[in-house]
């Protein structure tokens, strides 16, 4: 039929997730101070009936995060209760018959961590290693997805350059050391985690933006330098040490001449960013040179009245087709997000999730792009 959308067989349909956002009671970590999550979906204690919802819209894969402040909540001091807590989550997953992508870190430390100086310190790479080490030898059996980093160059701009989050620093030189701290820390990761599981499946969620050029070659000159410190430079350092990329896309960027973000805006979510689904498109032909296989880790948006999600779904995943049919390896796609959470900064305002949650009583509610999603999820195909 002219009108289905059918995606390769064994794709992995899922959502996303991170444990500071989710989780509920993390206080020994950077950001509890300044951004206190509080008890935040009490996801750490509902996983069970989470993972039903999941089960019963049809997705196959769910992305989360550990909690490194959990798990080795004081220098060298491993928490083996915590450990067998996502034991038990990862095996909750596998019941129902869900692929579970494990991420190590998604910008929270330990308070120790902090205190000897965060991404800055020299022994971060170490120390890093050193935790993933212990999660991955205890939790190997039934993992087969790791993500080592997410979003390094969004962590590195949003806590070194702009300073709106911790440890709210404005140093460039900061920030040029921090990513490649983040850098060497996949890079040895990788090689443990490989060491452990050769089998493993490892890589990094990079935030990568569709950078567009007016057609001047001022412009396209500015267009390109900006993709490659803002993309390429990670991905190029790392390319020998992942099997996979993961790719989160949120922006749309176009740039005339020295202006950013001359975008026109026609439709914006609820924090105000531009919808643009076509440039997952070209984003993914950005990373085609690279020749990985590539999952999306996160696509999604603020829509508290669920007004624009279904066409947000529907539109992405059009391009995404348009790129598998074209030779790109996409793998599988994760709607970011699950359910309402923390933004980060901007608290719990914005409602990111396919399914609401009331902050008061906790309750779960699926919206109705959620069952949208879920027959997509089901058929392996997209209708339009």
């Amino acid at each position: 039929m002219d009108n289905v959308l059918k995606f390769p067989n064994g794709f992995l349909w899922g959502t996303a997730t991170s444990s500071y956002q989710v989780e509920g009671g993390i206080d020994n970590c950077d950001w509890s101070k300044d951004f206190p999550a509080g008890i935040a979906c009490d996801h750490y204690n509902r996983y069970e009936e989470d993972f039903d919802l999941l089960k019963k819209l049809n997705q196959n894969a769910y992305r989360f995060s550990i909690e490194w402040s959990r798990i080795e909540p004081k220098e060298g001091k491993f928490d083996e209760k915590e450990i067998e807590h996502y034991r038990r989550v990862i095996l909750a997953l596998r019941e129902r018959g869900i692929e579970p992508f494990v991420g190590l870190w998604h910008w929270t430390n330990p308070l120790w961590i902090r205190d000897k100086g965060g991404w800055e310190s020299n022994k971060i790479s170490y120390y890093f290693s050193r935790y993933a080490e212990k999660v991955v030898s205890s939790l190997k059996d039934d993992v087969k997805f790791w993500i080592t980093i997410n979003e390094p160059e969004i962590y590195g701009a949003n806590s070194y350059i702009k300073g709106i989050w911790p440890p709210h620093k404005k140093s460039i030189f900061s920030f040029i050391s921090v990513i490649n701290n983040l850098i060497r820390a996949h890079q040895e990761t990788y090689k443990i985690i490989k060491g452990i599981q050769p089998d493993a499946q490892v890589g990094i969620a990079t935030n990568n933006a569709y950078y567009e050029a007016y057609g001047d070659p001022i412009s396209r000159l500015v267009k390109n330098i900006a993709e490659h410190l803002d993309h390429f430079y990670i991905l190029n350092k790392i390319r020998d040490y992942q099997e996979f990329i993961g790719l989160n896309y949120y922006f749309h960027n176009r740039i005339k001449r020295f202006k950013f973000n001359q975008n026109e805006n026609k439709v914006v979510s609820d924090v105000g960013w531009e919808i643009y689904p076509e440039g997952i498109y070209h984003v993914l032909n950005n990373l085609k040179k690279y020749k990985k296989p590539i999952y999306i880790t996160e696509n999604g948006l603020a829509d508290k009245q669920d007004r624009l999600r279904k066409n947000f779904i529907k539109d992405h995943l059009i391009w995404i087709h348009k790129a598998t049919e074209e030779g790109i390896n996409v793998k599988g796609y994760f709607h970011w997000s699950l359910m309402d959470n923390l933004e980060w900064h901007r608290g719990f305002e914005p409602e990111f999730g396919l399914i609401g949650i009331d902050y008061k009583t906790l309750e779960r509610k699926p919206r109705p792009s959620a069952y949208y999603y879920a027959e997509i999820c089901k058929n392996n195909f997209l209708e339009i």
